[in-house]
């Protein structure tokens, strides 16, 4: 295969950011049907379609997306070069775009990245969102991968695949016991006022089962949809928690919260969602192993 010609990817780039052949050439100082040529050749050359057209307007396809991220590393090298000589050194770096749930634990983020954390040669980006949103955005190329509490939802054509990562057992965390008697599970749901997650958690449906069979009708103090939130309820309230142990990991390890009891029915699933795709994120291998 011939050597990639650069000025017929930075052509490419620019059509590319700008979005437009038009506005790329007057920026260029060429003519339309030059850079329409020059990336008729970049595309003979890599085997794929870089654009469709959409009216007047220019869309990436798949293997667009990804030329223009390798495009992107192409001529930030370039600019980190002219630093690094002049005394400025910058680090080439992979970059992994996360997307996570709000419901979903810091701590298990934070472990689930682990693998990669220290390599000086990775950025991470971590964006928070809806489902719905997040699952746009890994459908426009703009996130690698999304992590959550619930699977998404798929059909028999959908291109998106549910990877089940971990299942952690959820549990009621409260403060230290000062000579009180023995907590038993459920009755004393009764009198113990609770912080719970709101309604949407699977958790929560799970665990307003378990006191309907049992009968609890029991007095909640909050309800809250962002665990780290309901983590740092736990800490200040004279309350029990519905929690995976594993965001008050540090709480426990401290003894500032204890474990009252494990609840058996009910466990929180964790999930990696990507998308199929001709060119994944290299870095996905490692953590999806």
């Amino acid at each position: 295969m011939a050597t990639l010609n650069y000025n017929h990817l930075r052509y490419f780039w620019a059509v590319a950011r700008l979005g437009n052949l038009t506005r790329a050439a007057e920026q260029l100082h060429l003519s339309q049907s030059a850079v329409s040529v020059q990336l008729q050749k970049l595309e003979r050359q890599i085997g794929h379609k870089l654009f469709e057209r959409s009216g007047k307007a220019l869309i990436l396809t798949e293997a667009g997306k990804i030329a223009l991220d390798y495009a992107d590393t192409v001529f930030k090298a370039g600019d980190e070069l002219l630093g690094t000589l002049k005394g400025n050194f910058l680090t080439n770096r992979q970059i992994l775009r996360v997307g996570a749930l709000p419901t979903l634990s810091r701590n298990f983020q934070l472990e689930f990245l682990r693998p990669i954390l220290a390599r000086p040669d990775v950025e991470i980006v971590v964006r928070s969102g809806a489902m719905r949103e997040l699952l746009a955005q890994l459908d426009a190329h703009t996130l690698d991968i999304v992590l959550a509490n619930t699977p998404a939802p798929r059909d028999s054509h959908s291109i998106l695949r549910n990877h089940l990562i971990d299942e952690q057992p959820v549990s009621l965390v409260g403060h230290p016991k000062r000579g009180r008697k023995k907590f038993l599970f459920p009755e004393d749901l009764q009198t113990w006022p609770l912080l719970l997650p709101s309604m949407e958690s699977d958790i929560r449906l799970a665990f307003d089962r378990v006191l309907e069979r049992a009968g609890i009708h029991p007095l909640i103090l909050a309800e809250v949809d962002d665990m780290a939130m309901l983590r740092l309820l736990a800490r200040e309230r004279q309350a029990l928690t519905v929690v995976p142990p594993i965001v008050v990991q540090d709480e426990l390890e401290n003894k500032i919260l204890v474990e009252y009891c494990r609840i058996g029915e009910v466990s929180e699933r964790f999930y990696a969602i990507v998308q199929k795709r001709r060119f994944p994120n290299k870095l996905l291998a490692e953590l999806l192993q």
